[in-house]
């Protein structure tokens, strides 16, 4: 059984997706980019910028669920210049974490007027 989480916190889904899914102790997120959620424009236009609307917006679509990110146990990172943008981006995603480091994919793609998408698998204890 699975349960969608919505927040108006977070970037709402801009195609046939929710933003998060419960399923049993995990919840899911869908890659978040670096969208305001209140105007839906982009925030920013170098890496380390968008990387933190994207964890503002991942952060509170976990705080629909009461999870932080403490909760998170795997990232995937797409980033659309891995070589250029991977020291800022990385600097910024760590702030976020305190050790051990949810396990992470970070990869290059091509992705659409933006410059890193992330998205979670968190766990929520009992």
């Amino acid at each position: 059984m699975k349960k969608e989480l919505k927040t108006t916190e977070g970037a709402a889904p801009v195609g046939a997706y929710s933003q998060g899914l419960v399923v049993g102790d995990f919840v899911y997120t869908s890659g978040m980019g670096p969208l305001d959620p209140h105007t839906a424009e982009i925030v920013g236009d170098d890496v380390a910028t968008q990387t933190h609307q994207v964890m503002r917006n991942l952060g509170a679509i976990l705080a629909a669920h009461g999870l932080g990110f403490d909760d998170v146990v795997k990232a995937t990172v797409h980033l659309q210049h891995l070589k250029r943008d991977f020291a800022a981006y990385n600097e910024v995603y760590k702030s976020y974490f305190s050790q051990p480091y949810p396990v992470r994919t970070t990869v290059g793609s091509e992705l659409m007027n933006i410059l890193v998408e992330i998205d979670f698998v968190a766990h929520k204890s009992a």
